[in-house]
């Protein structure tokens, strides 16, 4: 399934400037259920082999996609609660799929996991109908000058239809300036991305990304039931206790959608790290102290080659409220945040190749770079226009970087206008209504 996902990650970026961001996600789930009914229906290893193979090409499109379509269509101020939603999205899949795997194991004969690969085809199939009802993203459709569109789309989703309103115009006077700009540069590739205006921002975008993999996060998701095996749970109470687990990531994901946007990004980045730090080694100290190598055979039968506190009930107790804790330090800061921040980072000729998941050898890279989260520009309460020029702006100092919050919604509330509105509506002749007309009529000129 990785390496499916390496592959579908890698052509994405071509398939939705293509089809658009809706088209290329509904093909997404088109393809999800073709793998999905592979591998339920399978009979032999190699038609699992290729079923999960399918999957993940779905994975890959949906991965990369999916938070560039939210991000670009998401007001400013909500821009990170509506991208983190994702992430919560993706804690229920895991809980209620856990709960029917466990349900299914009571099952006799191919049932057992027949049953759990085929109802995983629901939530995609949900989804590429839902999707007939959601407006494709303005900002592709200005790419390919389908401003009508892009306009009527910014009025729905700003401003309950409003063309008119002040912040729907400076929103889309704001596109316009950068499809024009990008229009006067050459086209995107691959190549951009490691130029020297392009590389801090590829960077940081990466690790973000392979950081809140190799935090330990996979580990305690796919392995939960090993590592509280070793603490001497069995059977029922060694899965109901981990499953305890994927509750606390769906609960205090829910944090997050509540005050990321106030938060910013850098904050919970680098709250969420130390936390997770803390947790991570006082797991490793007690293990060390109080556990000893697992006998021939592993504790219950988990692994060969374990640990074993079975003997020290109260240290085991110790691994699991750190492991609990662990997860819920990790839900509401990098589970989302890595999510949220990378399609945040592009200018729109590279937003869709940026968030195809380059290749997981730049990891050797990246030593020591949990303590560049300091260098992390804040990108909360601005609009993803407002984004680029902090990045193009020279002499950029992370830590001078700050939420713009309040800001950002009067502007979306018309409390206040924006400057490049205010020169619109200056210019000779030119009403407030008419300034709008303009906005929808006039094509950028390459």
């Amino acid at each position: 399934m990785p390496g499916g996902s390496f592959v579908g990650a890698l052509v994405s970026g071509f398939l939705t400037d293509w089809l658009g961001r809706k088209r290329a996600i509904q093909g997404g789930s088109i393809i999800w259920c073709i793998g999905s009914a592979i591998v339920c229906s399978s009979f032999s290893i190699g038609q699992l082999v290729v079923g999960r193979f399918i999957n993940g090409l779905s994975v890959g499109v949906l991965s990369a996609q999916v938070p560039v379509y939210v991000a670009e269509l998401a007001q400013p101020s909500k821009r990170g609660q509506v991208v983190g939603a994702q992430q919560w999205a993706i804690t229920w899949g895991i809980l209620i799929m856990f709960y029917i795997s466990y349900g299914s194991s009571f099952l006799d004969g191919p049932a057992a996991w027949r049953l759990p690969w085929g109802l995983q085809m629901i939530p995609a199939v949900f989804l590429f109908f839902m999707f007939f009802l959601l407006p494709e993203s303005p900002r592709w459709l200005a790419k390919h000058d389908r401003w009508e569109q892009a306009h009527e789309v910014l009025a729905l989703v700003h401003a309950k239809g409003d063309h008119s309103a002040p912040f729907v115009l400076t929103e889309l006077q704001e596109i316009r300036e950068m499809v024009e700009f990008e229009r006067r540069n050459k086209d995107a590739s691959y190549v951009e991305l490691f130029k020297p205006h392009m590389i801090f921002r590829t960077h940081i975008g990466m690790f973000t990304q392979i950081w809140s993999q190799l935090t330990g996060m996979n580990v305690m998701m796919l392995y939960i039931t090993y590592v509280f095996g070793m603490a001497g749970l069995s059977g029922n109470a060694n899965l109901i206790a981990s499953s305890i687990q994927y509750v606390i990531n769906v609960v205090m994901t829910i944090l997050a959608l509540l005050f990321i946007d106030r938060w910013g990004r850098r904050t919970p980045l680098l709250v969420g790290s130390t936390l997770m730090m803390i947790f991570m080694f006082a797991n490793g100290g007690i293990m060390k102290s109080y556990g000893k190598p697992a006998p021939p055979g592993g504790v219950d039968h988990v692994a060969e080659e374990s640990w074993d506190l079975s003997d020290a009930p109260a240290a085991a107790k110790g691994v699991i409220a750190c492991t609990y804790l662990f997860v819920a330090s990790y839900a509401p800061t990098w589970g989302p945040v890595s999510w949220i921040y990378p399609p945040e980072l592009y200018p729109l000729r590279l937003r869709e190749h940026q968030m195809e998941d380059l290749p997981g050898v730049w990891c050797i890279l990246f030593r020591d770079d949990s303590a560049r989260v300091l260098l992390l520009p804040e990108t909360a309460g601005k609009t993803l226009e407002d984004v680029e020029t902090m990045f193009t702006t020279p002499g950029l100092r992370a830590w001078k970087t700050n939420v713009q919050f309040r800001h950002v919604r009067q502007l979306e509330q018309g409390a206040i206008q924006s400057e490049k509105l205010a020169d619109l509506q200056a210019e000779p002749g030119v009403s407030h209504q008419e300034s709008a007309d303009k906005e929808t009529s006039v094509t950028p000129k390459v």
